[in-house]
C-alpha cells in the first residue's frame, strides 16, 4: 500500500492533489457508467439523472475535504445513495462508498469516526422508514446489511492498512535507530580504547614525573651545592615542567576530537544553563523548578535541557524556546519539557546531524529509570523526559521497542476488530431480520372467521379495517402463486397460518369491490 501511494504521489503532478484527482475520477466515473438494477426500491419523486449530476461537485468537495474531514467525505456518497433508495445500495454510488469508507479508515486512528458514520447512516435509514409512507422496516434491514458490507468492512480494511503501515514505519525507525546505536557503540569502543591507552601513558609519565620531582627536591636541599649543581637542579625543574605538559596533552586523548576542556562546575544547574543561553541571545524562558533528584537523574535532566537547547540553536535559529520543569510528588517523577516554536526563517535541514545526540540522550534517561520522547510540535520540536524522584528505579526498555510493540498490538487489534465487528453486526442483523419476519408472519394472518364473513361485492374501504396490516410477501407476488383472475384490478394474498406458506387466502378486487376470494396453493420454487 505504501508503494502504491508513493507511486501515485510521484506519478501525478501536484503530489497529494494529483492523488486526490485520481480518487475523484475513481468515484465519479462509475456514477455515469454503472446502470441501476430495476429491482431496487427507488423514490419516484427525484429523477436519478439529477442526483448523478449533483454528485459530481459533491464528490469533488468530499475528496477535497477528505484529508481534513474524512468522516464528512465518507458520508457524502452515503447521503447520495439514501436520496436514491431507502435501501442504500445503488450501483452508481457503491464504488464511491467503498473507496471513501476505506479512506476514512486510513486517515483516522480511532474507532469513533467509523462507528459514528455507520450509526448515522443506520439512524437516517430508520428515520426514512418511519416517516416515508412507502418505506417498510424490511427496507431498513436491507440498508443495515448494505451498510455493513460497503461501509463497515472497507472502513475496517482501511484501519488494518493504517495499522500495518504504522508497524512497518515503527520497524524501519527501530532499524535506523539500531544502526545509529551500532555506530555509536563503535565510537564508544574507540573512546574506551583511547582512555585505556591514555591511562597507561598517564601512569608511566606520572611515575617519571614523580622521580624527577624527587631528584630536584633532593638537590635543592643540599647545602654544598655549587654552580653546576644548581644548573642541574634547574634542568630537573625544566624536565618536570615538560613532563607535566606532556601529561596534559595525553589527558586530552580522553576527550573527543575538537572538544574543549570542561570549564563548568560539575554541579551546574538547569536554571544556570538557561540563564547562560538567554545571555547569549536565545529567546528562552524557564517555567517551574525541579525538586531534589538522584544524582544520575539530576545529570540526565541537565543533559536533556542542554541537548534540546543546542538542537534548537542549530536547527531553529531565532525560534522561541520554553523550558518547563514540573515535579509531581504524587506520581513520583519529574517532567522536563523543552519546546521550540517554528523559526522565523523556517526550519533548517538536519541532514548534517549524525543523530547521536537524541540516541545517547535516550540511553542516559533510560539508565536513570526514565523515559524520553522527541516529536514535532506545531511547526517546531518538543523534547520531554520523565525522571524518577527516587533512586534505584529500573531502567525502562528503549522507546523504539515500545513503539514497535504498540504498533504490533495495534495491528492485532485492528485484525480482531475486522473479524468480530462484522460478525457481531451480521448476528444482530440476522436477529432483527428473524424477529421482523416473525412479526410480519403473525401480522399477515387473515383470521378464518373474518375470511368466512367476507362476501363478493363488498366495497374495499370498509374491509380495510378488518384485513391484516401486512400481506404476502410484502412486495410483488408470492412465489408459486397462480395467475390472477381475468378482469381483476388487484389481488392480495394473506397467510392462513403464521408458520405455514403452503397455501394462502387470495382476495381480488375490481372497481374497488371484492370480486373474487379463494384459498390458493403456493408452490415452492
Amino acid at each position: 500500500m505504501n508503494r502504491l501511494r508513493g507511486f501515485v504521489v510521484e506519478a501525478f503532478p501536484g503530489g497529494e492533489r494529483g492523488a486526490d484527482l485520481l480518487l475523484w475520477l475513481a468515484v465519479v466515473v462509475p456514477v455515469f457508467t454503472m446502470h441501476e438494477s430495476p429491482d431496487i426500491v427507488r423514490y419516484p419523486w427525484l429523477p436519478l439523472l439529477w442526483v448523478k449530476i449533483a454528485a459530481v461537485p459533491l464528490l469533488a468537495l468530499a475528496v477535497a475535504a477528505g484529508r481534513r474531514l474524512p468522516v464528512m467525505a465518507a458520508a457524502v456518497p452515503a447521503v447520495l445513495a439514501l436520496v436514491v433508495t431507502p435501501e442504500l445500495y445503488t450501483d452508481s454510488f457503491m464504488i464511491a462508498q467503498l473507496l471513501l469508507a476505506f479512506v476514512l479508515g486510513r486517515r483516522t486512528a480511532g474507532m469513533r469516526p467509523g462507528l459514528l458514520l455507520f450509526a448515522g447512516v443506520c439512524l437516517a435509514g430508520l428515520a426514512t422508514a418511519a416517516l416515508h409512507p412507502g418505506v417498510t422496516l424490511s427496507s431498513w434491514l436491507t440498508l443495515v446489511g448494505t451498510a455493513v458490507t460497503i461501509i463497515m468492512l472497507p472502513w475496517l480494511a482501511g484501519r488494518y492498512a493504517r495499522r500495518h503501515d504504522d508497524l512497518v514505519r515503527a520497524g524501519w525507525e527501530l532499524a535506523e535507530r539500531l544502526e545509529r546505536e551500532r555506530d555509536l557503540i563503535g565510537e564508544r569502543m574507540r573512546l574506551v580504547e583511547r582512555s585505556r591507552i591514555a591511562g597507561d601513558m598517564h601512569d608511566s609519565l606520572g611515575h617519571e614525573l614523580s622521580l624527577v620531582a624527587l631528584s630536584a627536591g633532593m638537590l635543592q636541599v643540599r647545602p654544598e651545592l655549587d654552580g653546576p649543581a644548581r644548573e642541574a637542579a634547574a634542568e630537573l625543574r625544566v624536565s618536570a615542567a615538560k613532563a607535566t605538559e606532556r601529561l596534559r596533552e595525553i589527558i586530552g586523548v580522553l576527550r573527543e576530537d575538537g572538544e574543549a576542556a570542561p570549564v563548568l562546575p560539575s554541579g551546574d544547574t538547569v536554571a544556570a544553563l538557561v540563564e547562560r543561553a538567554a545571555a547569549a541571545g536565545m529567546a528562552v524562558r524557564l517555567r517551574g523548578e525541579l525538586g531534589p533528584l538522584p544524582p544520575m537523574a539530576d545529570r540526565a535532566a541537565y543533559r536533556v535541557v542542554q541537548e534540546a537547547l543546542t538542537n534548537a540553536a542549530k536547527h531553529a535559529p531565532g525560534a522561541e524556546v520554553t523550558v518547563r520543569l514540573v515535579t509531581d510528588l504524587t506520581a513520583g517523577n519529574a517532567e522536563i519539557t523543552v519546546v521550540n516554536a517554528a523559526p522565523p526563517a523556517g526550519p533548517l535541514s538536519a541532514a548534517g546531524s549524525g543523530g547521536y545526540g537524541l540516541v545517547s540522550l535516550d540511553e542516559r534517561v533510560r539508565l536513570a529509570g526514565g523515559t524520553l520522547r522527541a516529536r514535532p510540535a506545531g511547526g517546531g520540536f518538543a523534547v520531554t523526559a520523565l525522571l524518577p524522584l527516587a533512586a534505584g528505579a529500573a531502567a525502562t526498555p528503549p522507546t523504539s521497542r515500545r513503539e514497535l510493540a504498540l504498533a504490533r498490538g495495534g495491528v492485532r487489534r485492528s485484525l480482531i476488530d475486522a473479524i468480530w465487528m462484522p460478525v457481531a453486526a451480521a448476528a444482530v442483523l440476522m436477529a432483527l431480520t428473524s424477529g421482523y419476519d416473525l412479526y410480519i408472519a403473525h401480522r399477515s394472518v387473515l383470521d378464518a372467521q373474518v375470511y368466512t364473513r367476507l362476501s363478493v361485492g363488498q366495497s374495499l374501504a370498509p374491509l380495510e379495517a378488518r384485513l391484516p396490516p401486512y400481506k404476502l410477501p410484502g412486495k410483488g407476488r408470492p412465489a408459486g402463486a397462480p395467475a390472477d383472475p381475468r378482469g381483476t384490478d388487484e389481488c392480495r394474498f394473506y397467510r392462513i397460518e403464521a408458520n405455514s406458506l403452503s397455501s394462502a387466502y387470495r382476495l381480488c378486487f375490481t372497481g374497488g369491490r371484492l370480486s373474487h376470494k379463494d384459498e390458493v396453493p403456493l408452490l415452492r420454487r
